[in-house]
């Protein structure tokens, strides 16, 4: 992509937490920062991504060029890169897949978007695909953010996720395809993850500092409770090989309506408490 091209989409991606217009909207896109392979500068550079468990895929197509884009090379000489997703920014250790994993990650890939095959069959080389998984331990960073604005943050990029996979299964066909189904699995671990962190960090030191949020506190429990019911519902209909669409978009809709809810509500009663004990 040309220069100018990829700085004002990283100049919007970081001006909106990774909200950007055009061919990337309503994508999945990370900034993905690599170290020069002979200049040992660092390049910035708008990446489409494919969820994967803990960690995320990218896929050196370079639209079908016949060469491998220059942040694959500099994957290849630097395995270390810095990865923005619009929330988090974190470092993470590049692996470049081989052999039948890389085969069956790229069908993957195909089978969701048939633009990685029009890719492929534009190009004699073998269009790599490279795995980033974080490096860091600790809690996450919000560089700038007080405490309320980092939930939202947060809760925005479930937003944005739900939103994806709602698209992509009212675009899917009579089956569901595997990378949805991860997809759809990545999500629910990242909604268990954080509210795991919630139950166990921010609402009992809540608890300890302001007693007259118990009854917010007591919901928010609650509707974790619920929502976690939801989850475990959507992990088993999804691990039914014969499952539809249409079955896993009554219960994303049932999460989405219910999540939404949820997130709101938070928002409404702790974001203001959080920025004023920050304060």
């Amino acid at each position: 992509m040309p220069h100018d091209f990829n700085q004002h989409v990283i100049d919007e991606f970081r001006a909106n937490a990774g909200r950007v217009g055009g061919p990337f909207e309503g994508g999945r896109l990370i900034l993905l920062t690599t170290t020069g392979a002979r200049t040992g500068t660092r390049h910035t550079t708008p990446v489409g991504y494919l969820p994967d468990g803990e960690r995320i895929l990218v896929i050196a197509s370079a639209g079908g060029a016949p060469h491998h884009p220059d942040w694959f090379h500099n994957l290849v000489a630097h395995p270390r890169a810095t990865v923005e997703d619009g929330v988090f920014t974190y470092e993470a250790a590049a692996e470049v897949l081989t052999g039948e994993e890389r085969d069956r990650v790229f069908a993957r890939a195909v089978e969701a978007d048939s633009g990685w095959a029009d890719y492929q069959a534009k190009t004699r080389r073998t269009i790599p695909v490279v795995a980033l998984t974080s490096v860091e331990t600790g809690p996450p960073r919000f560089p700038g953010a007080t405490p309320g604005q980092s939930v939202t943050l947060i809760h925005d990029a479930f937003r944005r996720e739900l939103g994806t996979i709602r698209k992509e299964l009212a675009e899917s066909g009579s089956a569901l395809g595997a990378q949805l189904r991860i997809n759809c699995l990545t999500l629910c671990q990242g909604l268990h993850n954080h509210h795991t962190g919630e139950d166990l960090g921010m609402f009992p030191a809540l608890r300890r500092h302001r007693p007259e949020l118990a009854p917010v506190l007591d919901r928010l429990d609650e509707e974790h409770r619920s929502i976690a019911a939801l989850l475990e519902e959507l992990r088993r209909t999804l691990a039914e090989p014969s499952t539809a669409p249409g079955g896993i978009r009554a219960e994303v809709e049932r999460l989405t309506d219910e999540l939404e809810a949820h997130l709101t509500y938070e928002e409404e009663q702790l974001v203001p408490v959080l920025d004023a004990m920050a304060g």
